[in-house]
């Protein structure tokens, strides 16, 4: 297809040439819905930097997706992709909880004997919150973030579904999330 053709050419006829492997297509497909993807991002966010990323994530995966399945209905996978990179996204940053602000403060004087005590106690804590986890749990957390597998390599290498791991890597954010929470209130008191 020759350029001129590309930017009055239909969606699906863009979608059959990016499948081919044509640059300039995805580019006149790109600048048709970038602002679209953007805006459903930024609606569902209100960040504009993590709506602008998963609006990148969204297109880099049109572009390397599996080139047999077939887009019927571009709008509807625009849609469906941007608020899936959405979930992602918020289920990442969920993973980070923040803070309170007296342990910030801990970390500001990373260089005082109090607070290398507390950073050790902290880390002795969260090493038996997880070490108290089911096993299965256990294995699964440990291979997800020490070793930084996916959930896909995970049910691999343990012989069960990607959706198991993904259930096993949520009960125990959740209960590494609530007993952390506890375990920081209990130092920080002590040590107050």
């Amino acid at each position: 297809m020759q350029d001129n053709d590309l930017y009055t050419a239909n969606d699906t006829a863009l979608l059959v040439e990016i499948r081919k492997g044509n640059r300039r297509a995805f580019n006149v497909l790109y600048d048709r819905y970038w602002k679209k993807v953007y805006n459903i991002a930024y609606k569902r966010i209100n960040d504009r930097e993590i709506a602008e990323d998963v609006t990148q994530d969204v297109f880099v995966q049109l572009w390397t997706r599996n080139t047999d399945a077939i887009i019927l209905d571009l709008s509807s996978y625009l849609y469906a992709a941007t608020r899936n990179g959405v979930f992602n996204r918020l289920g990442k940053e969920e993973k980070y909880t923040q803070l309170p602000d007296d342990v910030e403060s801990i970390e500001n004087h990373a260089n005082s004997a109090d607070s290398k005590m507390l950073h050790a106690e902290f880390l002795s804590g969260f090493t038996a919150l997880v070490e108290a986890l089911p096993e299965q749990q256990r294995i699964v957390f440990k291979l997800k973030f020490n070793e930084n597998l996916s959930s896909q390599e995970i049910a691999d290498k343990l012989q069960i579904s990607p959706k198991t791991v993904r259930n096993h890597i949520g009960r125990a954010l959740a209960t590494l999330k609530s007993e952390l929470v506890v375990f920081q209130i209990l130092l920080l008191l002590y040590h107050k």
